[in-house]
């Protein structure tokens, strides 16, 4: 699903290895081996996030 979203800004929740659930903006760069590649705003830096663990999903109107 994060596919269509290549290049764009989105609102993610996710959940991590330890259970926690947060809410991220993130611009998604690449998609590789079940991973998203993303720009994360929030932590303003490159993270990988495992596609199984991201709960929801939708794009946000926000060019940064």
């Amino acid at each position: 699903m994060p596919e269509k979203y290549i290049g764009q800004v989105v609102q993610i929740i996710y959940q991590d290895a330890k259970g926690q659930i947060t809410q991220r903006t993130i611009r998604v760069r690449r998609i590789v081996d079940g991973k998203v590649l993303a720009y994360d705003f929030d932590k303003q830096a490159p993270r990988p996030f495992m596609i199984d663990r991201i709960l929801a999903l939708k794009p946000v109107g926000r060019t940064a």
